[in-house]
Order: C-alpha cells, then structure tokens, then sequence
C-alpha cells in the first residue's frame, strides 16, 4: 500500500520502528528549519532545495537511512552500519546510536 504523507507511513509502523522514525525526523527537522517532507520510493523523504537529502524507513528488525554520507571523518564509526551500498542499517534490538545518527543527518542535511 503506497502512503502519501509520513504521518500515514508512521501510523502503519509496529511500535518500535514508528518511534524511531518520528525521532529522526525531529532530529532531521532540529537540524535543519527549511526541509520539506515527501515520499520517494515508498520511504519518508527530506528534501532541501527540492533535492532529497535524506530517506528513512522501518523494517520488522531494523531501521534504515540512506544514503550513507561521504564524509570520511564519519566512515570508520558507520562501518558496523552500513549495509550494502548507500545504506546504514540500525537494528531494532540495540539502543539507537543518536549520536552517530544526527552526525550522519547533520552531514546529509548540510
């Protein structure tokens, strides 16, 4: 089923994932006051500029972001993290690591 907002992405989220993804987005929205939320791909979407800088989502046992910033000072800490080309996997059953998290949409979102 496609959604049009992220609110309706959230509602149809198990109760570990949605809490995760309101949190990035006030982090996203924390961080940067002019980003515009979209769907893309099915997946919550912010953009700048009308350029998408930063896809979220929730899966059964884990959370994702995309892409994976190029900041090499971030590289060495998102190794346990990324999962595939442009993707940092956060699973379900771990604290979430907001630090490294808001340096990885701190980099996106610049």
């Amino acid at each position: 089923m496609s959604v049009e907002t992220i609110d309706e992405y959230v509602a149809g989220l198990a109760p570990e994932g949605a809490e995760v993804v309101r949190e990035q987005r006030r982090r996203v929205h924390e961080i940067r006051l002019d980003v515009t939320e979209v769907i893309r791909y099915d997946l919550p979407t912010f953009q700048v500029d009308g350029t998408s800088r930063v896809h979220v989502a929730a899966w059964a046992r884990h959370v994702s972001i995309y892409p994976v910033p190029g900041d090499p000072e971030l590289a060495q800490e998102l190794t346990p993290y990324v999962a595939g080309k442009g993707t940092l996997k956060f699973s379900l059953s771990r604290p979430m690591p907001w630090e490294i998290v808001d340096r990885v949409l701190r980099a996106l979102l610049a």
